[in-house]
């Protein structure tokens, strides 16, 4: 990095021109500081860059182990990048947040969704909880693993929505393999909920399938109704 001129450094690049002038490998040599000795930190972050095909997206699913993996990366650079992409993330989903629009669509819960869910290579199914005017009260993770199958506590879903006052819920997940259609599984784990949630004068007002740009809606196509 000594070797390279001021202006072509990746912190003084910012300071001098801001953040937006940076490529996306720059600005990960910013959170990694510095490189190897066989490597400068430029060389570490475009490998970096490399390991997810160009979509930063794709970070969201590198592990700490799997980023250690990399020569150059230890603990602390690996716990660096995981919690600026977290951070990201999270800045994404408050921007969904900030109207407290009331979630009455599937495409809003996919706005609200997809930063968590999009590019991930294993299925991970959530809960989202609303009150009697549809404003979402509470999130919650109910798995994450594989890559077929959705799977759902209902006695922890309901318990869960009871301590929340939530009046209403709507199950999202996604399918890794780019196909938003609902498996017969999924379709069986729906209709099990909706009774489960009917029993405690409860809705499942929806169930929304994320995969690739594209979402499938249970409520939309009509395969239930609420």
């Amino acid at each position: 990095m000594l070797d390279l001129h001021a202006t072509e450094r990746p912190r003084e690049k910012l300071l001098a021109r801001g953040a937006a002038a940076l490529s996306d490998g720059e600005l990960i040599a910013i959170l990694l500081r510095t490189g190897t000795a066989g490597a400068s930190v430029l060389d570490l972050a475009q490998t970096l860059v490399r390991r997810v095909d160009g979509h930063l997206i794709r970070f969201a699913d590198l592990t700490l182990a799997e980023l250690c993996s990399v020569r150059g990366i230890g603990p602390d650079k690996a716990a660096t990048l995981v919690a600026a992409f977290e951070l990201g993330k999270r800045f994404v989903e408050d921007l969904s947040h900030l109207d407290d629009a009331p979630v009455t669509h599937a495409r809003t819960v996919y706005r609200l969704m997809l930063p968590r869910l999009k590019g991930l290579s294993h299925e991970e199914c959530w809960v989202l909880f609303l009150n009697a005017s549809s404003q979402l009260v509470a999130t919650r993770r109910l798995s994450s693993g594989g890559t077929t199958e959705t799977v759902v506590d209902n006695r922890m879903v309901l318990a869960e929505a009871l301590e929340h006052r939530a009046r209403g819920l709507i199950l999202v997940h996604n399918h890794p393999n780019l196909n938003p259609l609902p498996s017969t599984a999924d379709i069986e784990v729906t209709r099990r909920l909706r009774e489960a949630a009917r029993s405690l004068d409860l809705q499942l007002l929806d169930h929304v399938i994320i995969s690739g740009n594209g979402f499938y809606s249970f409520a939309d196509e009509q395969v239930y109704r609420p």
